[in-house]
């Protein structure tokens, strides 16, 4: 009579991995999908959570594997900014009709971070074996819910209602003082970071301008030939830097196409396992790919208290502990993906990397927020979707960042064809991290003056205009020492116009509080 020989099914896990001299929690990203929405005649377009169903089926369909759906034990929610729902983590299990096996539901907080922050925290648990496959996903139908609004028509898609519930601390990234200057839009801010950068590099206004359309215009050109995005022409630097009627100027220095498009429909998915569910479900290695490192971190909060608002510590840091994490350095990153709702954040990222500016390498795989799309919170999945099948073409290590609000929230990752990593599992780096956060934390400076009268020096600069181009106001940061103040600029147009031509960062200007008004103002006339 033969013998029978029975091995349980962790055990057969653990030799499968053994031959295969990887850890058997080692995290792995086995499927992924994207999917934009464009108008089809006669075809109404999907909602939000309808859009991710189908990335979730054709993520599964990639990872080549049978039933790959009914493994799901999680479900990661990027908060879907533009169009809400009461529960969208369990709405969806409810659509995909896998309620019963879900054990973690999440809907995340809001910032451009979140795709990349969430794959990392899914990397730790799936490697202490809290996990065993999550999907992650993300979609927004802004384009879409813009037209219907437009057209006064009311979509029929599953009702709006506040979220139950948004994971950790949903902080906004501005505070009363700042929204009393418009600061709230980040279309307001940011331009004040580029003109402060512009001066720290020695750049006139008007060669500035032709720098930011160079640096832009290879993204353009990447974007013309990727499917998935939402602007397919291929702009030249002049096209970029120059206002048009097709171009405008949106808050100076920045033209239309050098800020992240928000009204898109996109939707992405990524699936993630551990190796020996992998190898055990029948997911072919190459079609595997691996978060070999990643950490997260934010600069000071309040922008306006950053000693320097043209540069990341936060990026910096993480950007090392991701690349020790992963036992690489900067050269054996073959491609990035930087973070490109605006110019002045790409610029950041790249210095606080490490990476030159005659640097050959790519920084964007997808063609940025400006011309793929920025889908509110979920870019960056995008981006992860892009960089894992840039991996299964041609083995290479890709790193991206992921940021939120005003360049404050940051998350890092490196992707790779081989398990390079030391593991996620490190109680020393986040003890690490911890100390970083509070040396970074302790570097702010005193919280901007409500009421500033005197003289104080520009750090940086924008002007608002009217949908035909003409000036309207200008939104200063301005200092003095640690002293720190926002201010109104208040001119006739053709006065404020000068703004745009000369350099101002670094000139003196009396302010004055309008105690009427509730804020510090200059008037042009006086500078």
């Amino acid at each position: 009579m033969k013998k029978r020989f029975f091995i349980r099914k962790n055990d057969l896990l653990l030799y499968i991995c053994a031959m295969s001299n990887i850890s058997p929690n080692t995290p792995v990203i086995i499927g992924v999908a994207q999917f934009t929405q464009r108008e089809q005649a006669g075809h109404a377009p999907l909602e939000p959570l309808r859009m991710i169903e189908k990335t979730v089926y054709e993520a599964c369909q990639d990872t080549q594997a049978q039933n790959i759906l009914t493994q799901i034990d999680s479900i990661f929610v990027t908060n879907i900014f533009g169009y809400q729902y009461a529960d969208a983590p369990t709405q969806l299990a409810e659509i995909l009709q896998i309620t019963d096996q879900i054990k973690v539901k999440s809907f995340s907080n809001i910032g451009g971070n979140m795709p990349q922050s969430t794959v990392n925290r899914v990397c730790k648990d799936l490697e202490a074996g809290k996990l065993k496959a999550a999907i992650l996903v993300g979609a927004e139908a802004n384009y879409s819910l813009a037209k219907y609004m437009k057209s006064g028509v009311k979509p029929d898609w599953t009702p709006q209602k506040t979220p139950q519930y948004i994971d950790g601390e949903n902080k906004l990234g501005t505070t009363d003082l700042e929204n009393n200057y418009e600061l709230f839009l980040l279309t307001n801010a940011y331009p004040i970071f580029e003109t402060a950068l512009r001066k720290r590099l020695g750049h006139t206004p008007a060669e500035h301008a032709a720098y930011l359309g160079e640096l832009y215009a290879p993204f353009s050109k990447i974007a013309s030939k990727n499917p998935f995005a939402w602007q397919q022409n291929a702009f030249s630097a002049a096209e970029i830097q120059t206002p048009s009627p097709e171009n405008r100027t949106i808050a100076y220095p920045y033209t239309k196409r050098m800020c992240a498009n928000n009204q898109v429909d996109e939707a992405a998915t990524l699936i993630l396992t551990t190796q020996a569910m992998a190898e055990a479900w029948g997911v072919p290695q190459n079609k595997i790919v691996y978060p070999v490192g990643g950490a997260d971190l934010h600069d000071i909060w309040d922008f306006a208290c950053r000693p320097d608002v043209t540069q990341s510590e936060a990026i910096a840091h993480c950007t090392k502990i991701a690349l020790t994490q992963a036992n690489l350095v900067l050269t054996d990153i073959q491609a990035f993906d930087l973070y490109s709702c605006f110019p002045v954040a790409v610029q950041i990222a790249r210095e606080a990397i490490g990476i030159l500016p005659q640097d050959t390498r790519p920084i964007t795989l997808t063609g940025g927020l400006s011309y793929f799309g920025g889908a509110w919170n979920n870019y960056s999945m995008h981006a992860i979707a892009q960089a894992v099948q840039n991996i299964r073409q041609k083995p290479q290590n890709i790193l991206l960042n992921a940021l939120g609000w005003y360049i404050t929230k940051h998350a890092i990752g490196i992707y790779s064809h081989v398990p390079t990593g030391k593991g996620w599992s490190d109680a020393s780096k986040e003890t690490h991290l911890a100390d970083l956060q509070a040396e970074i934390n302790a570097k702010a400076l005193p919280a901007p003056i409500e009421k500033a009268n005197g003289f104080f020096d520009i750090i940086g600069y924008t002007l608002l205009y009217d949908r035909d181009g003409t000036p309207k106001k200008g939104i200063a940061l301005v200092g003095a020492g640690k002293e720190r103040a926002w201010i109104f600029i208040e001119g006739d147009a053709n006065t404020l116009a000068q703004l745009e031509n000369t350099e101002w960062v670094g000139k003196s200007v009396q302010v004055q509080y309008d105690e009427k008004r509730k804020r510090n103002i200059v008037f042009l006339d006086s500078i």
